[in-house]
């Protein structure tokens, strides 16, 4: 039986994440069901500075995780990715989103189900846009069913309690991690192209 991302925590309110960009640091913002596995994913690859989880596309201001998990807030678990873009650009990060999990499945992703786990990209501005539409139509021949990842302007990013940052490096031995986590990690790093962090 597959454990899902649903772990209780200790409760703290969410704060906002000003996301701030530079020249050399860019930031893209995606939803691909449990954001354990999606900050694994994003920080393994070279360009990429870091990886923020957090909770965004709702209207609960300050949310908690175990808000979240009600389904009521409207919040998608997403991660904020800051990025080099001399070294892997935007269109490479759409690529590893929609090569590293399902768009295809509405509001799911493995044993995670509800709209918190939603397939979603939140563009800044106008060429985001339509670089992510451009990706939509690259992919949609890929699978077999239509992808149904939600296009949205990106608001505001609230960030999750720390206990979740890092969480699959700091926490290598949770069932998730072991039985969830870490096959989609090796699945999508046998098929990707680009290069990958020297491990520390």
């Amino acid at each position: 039986m597959l454990t899902s991302c649903n772990s209780s925590g200790q409760e703290r309110r969410s704060s906002v994440l000003e996301v701030k960009e530079t020249p050399d640091r860019k930031a893209a913002i995606f939803a691909e069901g449990c954001f354990w596995c999606s900050e694994h994913i994003f920080d393994s690859l070279k360009g990429v500075d870091s990886v923020v989880s957090g909770y965004t596309g709702g209207h609960t201001e300050y949310p908690t995780y175990e808000e979240v998990c009600t389904e009521t807030t409207g919040h998608a678990e997403a991660v904020v990715v800051y990025y080099n873009p001399k070294i892997v650009s935007f269109p490479d990060l759409l690529d590893v989103f929609f090569s590293s999990h399902d768009p295809t499945t509405l509001n799911r992703q493995g044993p995670d189900q509800g709209t918190s786990y939603r397939s979603a990209v939140f563009y800044k501005n106008e060429e985001e846009e339509q670089q992510i539409r451009k990706a939509i139509m690259k992919w949609t021949s890929s699978f077999e069913k239509p992808i149904v990842t939600e296009v949205a302007p990106f608001t505001v990013f609230y960030m999750a309690e720390d206990y979740h940052q890092n969480y699959a490096e700091q926490n290598p031995g949770n069932p998730y991690i072991k039985n969830v986590s870490m096959p989609r990690f090796d699945s999508f790093k046998r098929a990707c192209k680009l290069q990958f962090k020297d491990k520390k």
